[in-house]
């Protein structure tokens, strides 16, 4: 097993930058529903974009790299103690390497290890079977869709639906609300796995083991594979769209699974996965560690690109959105002339801020002037040489985890806007419109996008918060993302989460009996 660190290695790599081939696939039809000309068909399009600029960088699709989750299976008399010690070295050389970014923080101190690893971190299973060969794959599932994964506990009563009982048209009825209350916070359009029964962890785990099986594999159980297709056929009726914009495309795949329950207990556990879903497998000699293939289709084979079909529907589009260029520090009178819609492009400086500056900033003051700033909801990859700091990744992380703080820090601070994605809720839209500022929504998940726009580190603040949580100031030319709260009171996504809930309730008289 000489070879076995460098195989992991070598998977991790494989994981972060490059799509498997059946989720292109999918990506694909998402792109091709979509008119192209809309605020979802170009979201669509930037995605495809990010995915090529991954592959051809070897750089990660997306920041965040989620908590790595490996699930192995050895062959009997395989050393799982030294398979351990392989993959948490290979774990540590593709973070320093900015393969992975730094995501494991002590939940008490919230320090961050720096390194990935931790109690808890990275997430290993191991299962012995008979095969004469080490099976081991690897998801990185990112904190914004981790945060939309629901456990439902039946019966019970949601939202636009009514009652879902213990049967097969209420787990129907979760699935549903799964979709719906996910809205763009999980940088829709995205994935969902299933897991019917077991116990509150055992279904969560049952969900997510799901989302290792292909998009395109038939269920072999007849009533999943006909839920799977209902599923398919109407989450996209829901009219969410990718990022939430609204759109044709909420949903691109559906896998459900079913284990034994107790009898006073009935789960159901939706496993979330954001657009950039990124699972991929080896079969590794045991005798070598080398790896023998891959386990999943190499995303190289099958490229999302705009197609005929696409560009012929451009032509039929509504009127193109309203682009302004704005130089930053940016003045109230530049804010208040834009409305919900527009697509902004930013020159200039901005500076990152997730939760822990945000916490920090409501009881202290800015190391800079922020008059005017925009602030970049952004954990960001960076990589230091010689030379200084440089973005290897940088899309944007969701927003409404700062809702608590956002209005107030506007306030303090003369914020003119903030870039984020999932948009905010009533407090921050209130503060947008008292104090002229907006809401920004980029495309989740277009890291490489994204830090292509940022030419130059000017430097950075609060590095003893972990490197996702620094305050980073960014020189930027190009950044563009869309208007989706403005400073008149209009919310795109209070729109959209209200249309959806009724197009919901459409779906509340029974259907599986």
């Amino acid at each position: 097993m000489r070879q076995f660190e460098q195989s992991v290695y070598e998977l991790i790599v494989e994981t972060s930058t490059n799509l498997p081939g059946d989720v292109r696939r999918a990506v694909k039809r998402g792109a091709l529903a979509e008119n192209r000309a809309t605020r979802a068909g170009l979201a669509l399009s930037t995605i495809a974009t990010n995915i090529k600029m991954a592959e051809e960088q070897i750089s990660p699709i997306c920041q965040d790299t989620g908590m790595p989750t490996f699930m192995v299976h050895t062959p009997v008399g395989a050393n799982q103690i030294e398979m351990k010690k392989a993959i948490l070295a290979a774990i540590q050389r593709a973070t320093k390497e900015g393969k992975l970014r730094p995501n494991s923080v002590d939940s008490l101190t919230g320090e961050n290890s720096g390194d990935n690893l931790g109690p808890g971190t990275p997430v290993i299973h191991f299962e012995q079977w008979e095969e004469n060969f080490v099976d081991i794959r690897l998801i990185l599932k990112g904190g914004g869709c981790e945060n939309k994964n629901i456990q439902y506990s039946l019966p019970a009563e949601l939202e636009g639906l009514g009652r879902a009982g213990r049967d097969l048209d209420g787990i129907r009825k979760c699935i549903l609300h799964a979709v719906y209350q996910a809205q763009g916070q999980g940088c829709s359009a995205g994935f969902i796995g299933v897991g019917i029964g077991g116990d509150r962890t055992t279904g969560y785990e049952l969900a997510k083991q799901q989302l290792f099986r292909t998009t395109d594999d038939v269920n072999p159980v007849p009533e999943l594979r006909q839920l799977e297709e209902y599923i398919m056929d109407n989450a996209n009726k829901l009219g969410i769209g990718t990022m939430g914009f609204g759109g044709e495309v909420t949903l691109l795949g559906c896998k459900i699974g079913a284990a034994n329950r107790l009898p006073a207990s009935f789960f159901v556990s939706v496993a979330y996965n954001c657009w950039a879903f990124r699972r991929q497998g080896a079969a590794i000699d045991p005798a070598t560690g080398e790896i023998m293939n891959w386990l999943y289709e190499r995303g190289s084979e099958v490229s999302v690109e705009e197609s005929e079909s696409a560009a012929a529907a451009e032509a039929d589009a509504p009127e193109a959105n309203r682009e302004v260029v704005l130089h930053t520090p940016i003045t109230e009178e530049q804010i208040r002339s834009l409305r919900v819609g527009d697509v902004v492009v930013i020159k200039g400086e901005m500076h990152t801020g997730r939760d822990a500056l945000h916490k920090y900033l409501m009881d202290h003051e800015a190391p800079i002037d922020l008059n005017g700033a925009v602030i970049y909801h952004c954990g960001p990859v960076m990589l230091k040489d010689e030379e200084g700091w440089h973005v290897k990744a940088a899309g944007p992380t969701t927003s409404i985890r700062e809702e608590p703080y956002q209005g107030d820090i506007i306030k303090k601070f003369g914020i003119r806007a903030v870039i984020g994605k999932g948009g905010m809720g009533k407090k921050t839209l209130e503060a947008l419109k008292e104090h002229g500022a907006v809401y920004l929504n980029a495309i989740g998940g277009a890291a490489q996008y994204y830090a292509e726009c940022i030419k130059k580190v000017n430097g950075v603040d609060f590095m003893e918060f972990g490197i996702p949580e620094a305050m980073w100031h960014l020189e930027v030319d190009g950044f563009a993302a869309i208007v989706t709260m403005d400073s008149h009171g209009e919310s795109l996504h209070a729109d959209v989460e209200k249309s959806s809930l009724e197009k919901l309730a459409a779906f509340k008289d029974p259907v599986f009996k």
